[in-house]
């Protein structure tokens, strides 16, 4: 007699053929110029709710957090998203998973080629290694938002480390004697010394902020400051810019064309407005330098004439 497979066996592969055939048609529903994206990326990514989903998991990095050994799943996997905009144009929002040596290579690629940074924070305490998260948008047809990210996508994983370990403690500058009268020369604005640091800071009245009727003003946090420390020829600068939204851009090309790492964006006030985004920055180099890209920066913001905070 003929063996005869059972009815169970006969629905069960016929169910596994027809999810395999979805799958498949699922899988050729991705558009063609989305495919594209993904071959000129050279990632992997899905089609769903009308979004081209592009994965950019950092599987290259080991992340132990708190002595906690974390798999990639855990809150490492960058991505970028593409959809449909107005006016025939795709709009691409993301979040990329960076180390702290590949954060402003990362940034200059993106700006470079015509997309914008709008945030830079962290999503850990005590990680190794450390390990940052910067959002993207861009507005173009996608094959020139796939062109756009491809430079800043091709040094993920590609920077060399510049100082091997965050807690090495070698100083390379030391407290000094620096030309002050310079600095406030040439960034237009008078500073305070405190010990062996020259801070500037330089309010931004121009943007008239309230808080509950309350007058937000340089004393209150509403500032745009700069410290500097060493000697004239080998000297540091950190610093916060407080900004515009449309003005977060033309900043962060400034201080990046300037040399200057650019190392947090956030915001410090909830509900205030108008809304103000803090960018915090630092640089080593020449005093002259370095208070020449601060002056620069400060030529980006607002309107002439933004008072000092005394």
């Amino acid at each position: 007699m003929k063996y005869q497979r059972p009815i169970y066996s006969i629905l069960a592969a016929t169910l596994y053929a027809l999810f395999a055939l979805a799958v498949h048609a699922q899988a050729q529903e991705v558009p063609s110029e989305y495919q594209e994206v993904l071959k000129t990326l050279g990632k992997q990514g899905d089609f769903k709710a009308n979004v081209l989903k592009v994965n950019i998991p950092r599987k290259d990095v080991t992340v132990i957090v708190d002595g906690v050994a974390t798999p990639t799943p855990f809150g490492f996997g960058g991505w970028l998203a593409i959809t449909k905009g107005d006016g025939g144009m795709d709009v691409m929002m993301g979040d990329l998973v960076l180390t702290e040596d590949e954060v402003n290579p990362v940034m200059s690629a993106l700006l470079d080629n015509g997309l914008e940074v709008t945030a830079l924070h962290n999503h850990f305490l005590y990680e190794n290694p450390r390990i940052f998260y910067m959002h993207v948008i861009g507005h173009a047809k996608p094959a020139d938002l796939a062109r756009a990210a491809k430079p800043a996508v091709d040094l993920i994983g590609h920077v060399p480390s510049r100082h091997g370990s965050s807690a090495s403690t070698r100083a390379t500058v030391q407290p000094g004697k620096i030309d002050t009268a310079k600095i406030a020369h040439i960034v237009g604005h008078e500073g305070e010394q405190n010990g062996p640091v020259y801070k500037i800071t330089v309010g931004r009245e121009d943007l008239n902020s309230k808080e509950m009727g309350a007058t937000i003003n340089a004393r209150m946090g509403l500032n745009t400051w700069a410290a500097f420390v060493g000697t004239d020829e080998h000297a540091a600068v950190a610093g916060d810019v407080a900004m515009l939204e449309a003005e977060v851009t033309r900043v962060l090309k400034t201080l990046r064309s300037h040399g200057i790492d650019v190392v947090a964006i956030h915001h410090h006030m909830i509900g205030s407005q108008p809304t103000v985004i803090f960018l915090h920055y630092w640089g080593q180099g020449p005093v002259e330098k370095l208070a020449a890209a601060f002056r620069a920066t400060l030529d980006q913001l607002g309107r002439a004439g933004m008072g000092s905070n005394k």
